[in-house]
């Protein structure tokens, strides 16, 4: 073999940036059949963006290939704290995954933490406390938590008067006559509901129960 052959041989084309690379620098997918060539750096920038954009099984990026990048692999190319949110990623993908067709799960709708949060008691829970932020949300909507208003009208909140009024019908369980929106309290009586509006319901209705964000007075 000549000189010229051997400095080839030393070399490949990585397949990302198709760029002539030192064999030393290229990625070994430990583990995996595949055998695509790509460069450490070129490999690296694509985990990051992969994980940002919170995708837990990262593929070989080559077109059509269906192999995993093996996670311990990848571990040296990357910075900490992208390998550790690429493990989580992992982990609740496999939560995830034994909820088959999943509908009791959903992630904390605030931006600065976005945990993944399980309704254990099987989509009874409508407002959630963030284990992780401690601020509150409503499971059913995926929005800050609408105390006193449905989840139609969380999104109409005007201003803070709003918001305060909604808390005092949430605190002093009070609840909202599903045809005309005026606060109802019970005092006594019966659990029939005659609003000044002329609609008529049981204050145990299971109507109302799925329909308020409030706990109904027995």
């Amino acid at each position: 073999m000549t000189e010229q052959n051997q400095q080839e041989d030393s070399f490949f084309t990585c397949q990302i940036c198709i760029e002539p690379t030192p064999s030393s620098k290229k990625f070994e997918n430990g583990g995996s059949l595949c055998t695509h060539p790509y460069c450490l750096d070129c490999i690296s920038k694509y985990i990051e963006v992969q994980v940002q954009s919170m995708n837990p099984n990262i593929q070989c990026p080559g077109l059509g290939c269906e192999h995993a990048l093996d996670p311990l692999s990848c571990r040296p190319l990357v910075p900490e704290q992208v390998f550790v949110k690429w493990c989580d990623l992992l982990c609740e993908s496999a939560v995830l995954g034994q909820l088959s067709q999943n509908q009791y799960s959903t992630y904390c709708p605030y931006q600065d933490c976005s945990a993944l949060e399980l309704d254990e008691c099987g989509n009874t829970t409508k407002k959630i406390n963030c284990p992780n932020c401690k601020k509150e949300f409503c499971f059913f909507c995926k929005l800050p938590w609408h105390a006193g208003y449905r989840c139609s009208e969380s999104g109409q909140l005007r201003d803070q008067n709003d918001i305060l009024a909604g808390k005092l019908i949430e605190r002093n369980k009070w609840t909202r006559c599903y045809n005309c929106g005026h606060s109802v309290e019970r005092v006594g009586g019966c659990n029939i509901i005659h609003c000044k509006c002329g609609e008529l319901k049981g204050w145990e209705s299971r109507e109302m129960e799925k329909n308020f964000h409030v706990t109904l007075i027995v």
